[in-house]
């Protein structure tokens, strides 16, 4: 199948299922270092420690995206 064709369907899926192919598309690419691994899961646990502490304060999903939105436009 041509890479026209496949982008031509992805780009037609939800939005949620998009991210989820372009995350598996992106992992092919190269493979992640352990310790580079290890450092986003204790980054990822401390936020959510702070976030349930009261630290860190959560924001939506649509929010976040409009802020990195005006921040990187195209």
């Amino acid at each position: 199948m041509e890479a026209v064709i496949i982008e031509k369907e992805a780009l037609q899926l939800p939005d949620i299922e998009r991210a989820v192919l372009a995350d598996r598309l992106l992992a092919s690419l190269s493979h992640t270092p352990a310790e580079l691994e290890d450092a986003w899961i204790r980054e990822a646990e401390s936020r959510l420690a702070g976030f349930r502490k009261g630290e860190i304060e959560a924001v939506s999903g649509p929010d976040a995206m409009a802020e990195l939105r005006k921040r990187f436009p195209r």
